[in-house]
């Protein structure tokens, strides 16, 4: 399907993107049609951000031409798009917070002329005007470190608002929003395409995008798939182009058995600093021996979850280990010793320690199993990580290598590594996959069926659909910080599971 004869402000031509391992992008087409509200969407890892990036100057394409208002041309850098009318505001927030809201949206643009000091007063009233455009009575001198997410997201808008836009990315920018955020979000929207502004809208939120939507067009696995009025489509229609129909690989051997109930949670609910529900009453349990993944897309709540179930935020509910009441006082190292191991999603930045050994790396939660006095016993300690090095078969010539020398995989199976020294009786594993090849995901695949059958209870999360498929006993999905689903993957589809993630919105 296909829209002809339409205002076209920007066209991309055979771009591709090409990193090291991955194509990204794979010889892709793609249109933005003047005034109007622009769709993508894509599974995670479609292509979709990687090709609003090129578009907006942040990244250039390995081959290509874009083409705006005509014209060939290419987009150098994030500054000269915005010289060209095209603005993005990041599914990251990209804000200062030690900086004022007015600040923030001149940082970089700062009304000054020659050596004369900087014009905060115009800077102030021109945020003041932009807040308004947004519905919003911020304070322009307000720091932003003071400010709810939902209102450090609408500045992000605003910092795009105040440029003279004529291409406007979001991108998923309800992530962080109330009800009434987004409402007054989309009045702006609407606002904006009757000016004539081009709107390109990022989400995985199907009743949204068909709400807010004109045009869409859908990415699969790094290429162009389908491009199409919202109004002659349905979400039934989205789903299928979406998801094509290639086979998932299984790595569950048939036949599994498990143990007991060993992790027990009971209306799990935990309420983030903009007052939303991040976690809503969330109920289920977990046995051992047993993988059970949690699927569900941006701003569903997953992470949330975990942080409630590691102790990391205040919560109200009630989780059982083992019988074992965790009180919501228990501490982050009390649950380790309890028996919770958890391997975070963003493994650079929380997940290892870039210049400390593999060696370190591997026992440094669990040191306090090897105490013996005062002192640690060295011997028990380099037993143990030869163990963990060859039973995860970590690819590294020497434990004392330091860990940002390893590749991705790798650094992950280190990750896991750690977790399982502390003796866990429920891994938690949050994007286990994330930002590792197609190879290294078998190996972390087969890993984690490995524990399982060692009795330990897996848990994990994640927004892609073949993994949840491949390696999951039972399925969760969340949507919106609800548990909306809880289906033995032998009864699951794909389709039912991409309609479970969109409910509640």
């Amino acid at each position: 399907m296909a829209v002809e004869n339409e205002d076209v402000i920007l066209k991309a031509e055979n771009i591709s993107m090409v990193f090291p391992g991955t194509k990204a992008l794979d010889q892709v087409d793609y249109q933005v049609y003047r005034g109007a509200v622009n769709v993508i969407i894509g599974e995670n890892g479609a292509g979709k951000s990687t090709l609003m990036k090129i578009i907006s100057g942040v990244q250039q394409p390995s081959e290509g031409q874009l083409y705006l208002k005509g014209e060939a041309i290419n987009i150098t850098s994030p500054r000269f798009a915005a010289q060209c009318g095209i603005g993005m505001v990041h599914q990251e927030l990209n804000l200062s917070e030690n900086l004022t809201v007015a600040e923030n949206i001149f940082l970089g643009r700062e009304k000054q002329t020659g050596l004369a000091p900087i014009d905060n007063q115009s800077q102030n009233q021109i945020t003041k005007e932009a807040m308004a455009r947004l519905k919003q009575d911020i304070d322009p001198t307000e720091l932003v470190a003071n400010l709810k997410v939902g209102q450090k997201q609408l500045v992000e808008i605003a910092k795009s608002l105040v440029g003279n836009v004529d291409i406007l990315i979001l991108d998923e920018p309800t992530s962080a929003l109330s009800k009434k955020e987004v409402k007054i979000l989309f009045d702006v929207i609407n606002d904006l395409t009757e000016q004539g502004v081009s709107i390109v809208y990022i989400s995985h939120r199907l009743e949204e995008l068909m709400e807010i939507g004109q045009y869409i067009t859908i990415l699969r696995d790094g290429k162009f798939q389908s491009e199409a009025l919202v109004e002659d489509i349905d979400v039934a229609w989205i789903v299928r182009e979406m998801l094509g129909s290639e086979p998932v690989t299984n790595f569950l051997k048939p036949d599994r058995s498990f143990g007991d109930v060993v992790l027990q949670a009971k209306g799990i609910t935990q309420i983030n600093e903009a007052e939303v529900k991040v976690v809503d009453d969330v109920s289920f349990s977990l046995r051992a021996g047993e993988v059970v993944g949690i699927y569900g897309l941006m701003g569903a709540g997953r992470t949330e979850l975990f942080e409630c179930l590691l102790g990391k935020a205040t919560y109200t509910g009630e989780f059982s280990l083992s019988d074992n009441i965790i009180s919501g006082k228990t501490s982050t190292p009390e649950r380790i010793k309890m028996g919770i191991g958890m391997v975070p999603e963003d493994r650079k930045k929380t997940g290892i320690f870039p210049i400390s050994s593999v060696s370190n790396n591997l026992t440094m939660s669990s040191l306090w199993k090897r105490l013996k006095g005062f002192v640690i016993a060295e011997s028990e300690e380099k037993e143990s990580v030869a163990q963990a090095i060859n039973e995860l078969s970590i690819k590294v010539s020497s434990p004392q290598v330091e860990i940002q020398a390893l590749s991705g995989g790798n650094q992950q199976k280190v990750v896991i590594g750690r977790s399982l020294l502390t003796g866990p009786k429920v891994l938690l594993l949050d994007e286990p996959t994330r930002g590792i090849d197609v190879g290294a995901k078998g190996d972390v695949f087969e890993m984690m069926v490995k524990l399982s059958e060692q009795g330990i209870g897996i848990l994990f999360s994640t927004s892609d659909l073949k993994e949840i498929m491949a390696v999951s006993d039972r399925i969760l999905v969340m949507s919106n910080g609800k548990m909306t689903a809880d289906v033995l993957r032998s009864e699951a589809d794909e389709s039912s599971l991409v309609f479970a993630s969109a409910q509640g919105f």
